[in-house]
């Protein structure tokens, strides 16, 4: 018990560190959860990227489902990478950053856009152009903590 109440105390003390560029595992820094991006633009559905098809961009290590997805993403990877670094664009809308599910997903135009899950991309899908225009103006200040 004692050794709980020394890490929470440590961890209200530890200054917050500003977020990453894009959201990424802490093993292996692979950015959303290893789906492939380019597949919710080409195929319309989340798809699971493979380690043999791998791209490193901004830090973190992006999966793709194949070699035309990667090269693609390569090419310009502003078109594919969703909004906010992949972190939640509702949790960014309201000035925090969350993980995401991948099936929790919509293009918007022409972006790609993730929420944390269903639940929560029913709420963000009440008013979307409001909760993209909100994370617009929170996503700098949350780089910079």
């Amino acid at each position: 018990m004692k050794t709980l109440v020394l890490l929470a105390a440590l961890w209200w003390t530890i200054p917050a560190l500003a977020v990453s560029p894009v959201n990424r595992s802490l093993l292996g820094g692979v950015a959303i959860k290893g789906y492939d991006p380019v597949a919710y633009f080409l195929q319309g559905q989340p798809v699971k990227g493979s380690k043999a098809l791998a791209f490193v961009w901004q830090d973190a290590t992006w999966l793709f489902s194949s070699a035309e997805h990667r090269d693609l993403f390569a090419r310009d990877p502003a078109a594919y990478a969703p909004q906010f670094g992949g972190y939640c664009a509702w949790a960014v809308s309201q000035g925090y950053t969350a993980n995401i599910d991948p099936a929790a997903w919509k293009i918007v135009a022409g972006k790609l856009y993730l929420n944390y899950d269903a639940e929560v991309q029913a709420r963000w899908a009440q008013d979307i152009p409001g909760f993209i225009a909100e994370a617009e103006k929170n996503w700098p200040g949350l780089l910079s903590k």
